[in-house]
């Protein structure tokens, strides 16, 4: 994919390792959402190799607990202006409106995100 002009929304979130299954089956139900209202990529990582650092990392910027993996995600749009109106459509979609923040497969109070302009692509 070409991203050049492309716009990215980046996700950072802990979930714990007992809900790793239900974060994946919720994050296919999101992404098919997204894709349909015109997302170019939806991309959900689980940790593999995070280590704490001297001042900043993944894990503690999430304050990863013991039990815990890091998410990280993206979605690429194809500009801030599409990104707008996709979030919105998502937002306002009945698949996604009815659920429950309680419920999540992840602690959305310890989750970081925003929109970034795409600099270079190789």
């Amino acid at each position: 994919m070409d991203m050049q002009g492309k716009y990215v929304d980046g996700f950072v979130a802990p979930v714990p390792k007992k809900n790793v299954d239900a974060y994946k089956r919720f994050s296919e139900k999101a992404g098919q959402v997204w894709k349909e209202h015109g997302a170019l990529a939806y991309v959900e990582c689980i940790s593999d190799d995070v280590k704490p650092g001297k001042v900043t990392s993944f894990p503690q910027a999430v304050k990863l607990e013991e039990d815990e993996v890091v998410a990280f995600s993206w979605i690429v749009y194809p500009s801030r202006e599409d990104r707008d109106r996709i979030l919105a459509a998502v937002m306002s979609d009945p698949r996604l409106k009815d659920m429950d923040p309680k419920s999540m497969p992840f602690d959305g109070m310890r989750m970081f995100f925003g929109g970034f302009k795409v600099l270079l692509a190789m």
